[in-house]
């Protein structure tokens, strides 16, 4: 997914404040549905992050465009593990590898074949 960096997402030094690459990293996941003609709550559950690790390597700046990408890295019965990465013109900026648990009415709960399918065929 491509986006453009805007006033709102930097601090005032013109660059991306470091929770917001976070934010980008959940737009992408969502977009991943959304593109799909899907939605994240899926079949009356929807995934929670259950663990994260970032890693801030060069700083965006206001203006520019970048892209997020992303990597399934394993599926287990409840839960996925992915790896997002941020780019710049080919260039890494930031990499966060994040733990995703599928819940229904606040518990952890088997994801079902169909969504487990879903996520093969995208990543």
């Amino acid at each position: 997914m491509k986006l453009r960096v805007y006033y709102d997402d930097t601090d005032t030094g013109g660059v991306v404040y470091h929770a917001n690459y976070l934010k980008f990293c959940e737009r992408a996941r969502s977009e991943i549905f959304f593109s799909q003609g899907k939605s994240p709550a899926v079949n009356g559950g929807h995934f929670v992050v259950k663990h994260l690790e970032a890693d801030f390597i060069k700083p965006a700046k206001l203006g520019d465009l970048l892209e997020v990408t992303g990597k399934m890295l394993e599926l287990k019965n409840a839960s996925l593990t992915l790896e997002q990465t941020i780019w710049k013109e080919g260039e890494k900026l930031f990499a966060m590898t994040s733990v995703l648990a599928f819940v229904k009415e606040g518990r952890p709960t088997r994801i079902d074949e169909e969504t487990k399918a879903f996520f093969t065929e995208l990543f």
